[in-house]
């Protein structure tokens, strides 16, 4: 059965953000990764230090079920972030043939901006807006 969460999109202050949510929340980060981390991409110029120092993904787990993921705008998301826009949700599926089922259903009428494939982190993974 497939997981709901919410992935919030901040404007370059993510690890602040999550800082104060771990402090509220308790536990500790599942995961947190800058974009310096990413594989060079063949064709695409350096990244400079600044964007390198970004979030890119942050997970904390709130409960057994659910948790709060998150990332600094970067690139081409950078200048389409306006503040209350800056939210998505993630499901997270039991298996390949789920989350593949999942995606083609909720992006038939949408934008895929990722189509599902496998990433450099190890997960299985696309974006759409419905």
């Amino acid at each position: 059965m497939a997981t709901v969460n919410v992935y919030l999109a901040l404007d370059g202050n993510c690890e602040d953000a999550f800082n104060f949510y771990r402090s509220v929340f308790g536990g500790d980060f599942a995961f947190i990764g800058k974009f310096n981390e990413m594989p060079q991409q063949e064709g695409q110029p350096a990244m400079n230090e600044a964007d390198g120092n970004k979030v890119m993904h942050v997970m904390l787990p709130i409960s057994k079920d659910t948790c709060l993921m998150g990332s600094d705008t970067e690139g081409k998301w950078a200048a389409s972030f306006k503040q209350c826009n800056n939210y998505s949700i993630s499901i997270n599926a039991d298996s390949k043939a789920e989350a593949d089922k999942l995606f083609e259903g909720l992006s038939a009428a949408g934008q895929i901006t990722m189509p599902m494939n496998h990433t450099f982190w190890g997960a299985y993974f696309g974006m759409f807006t419905d």
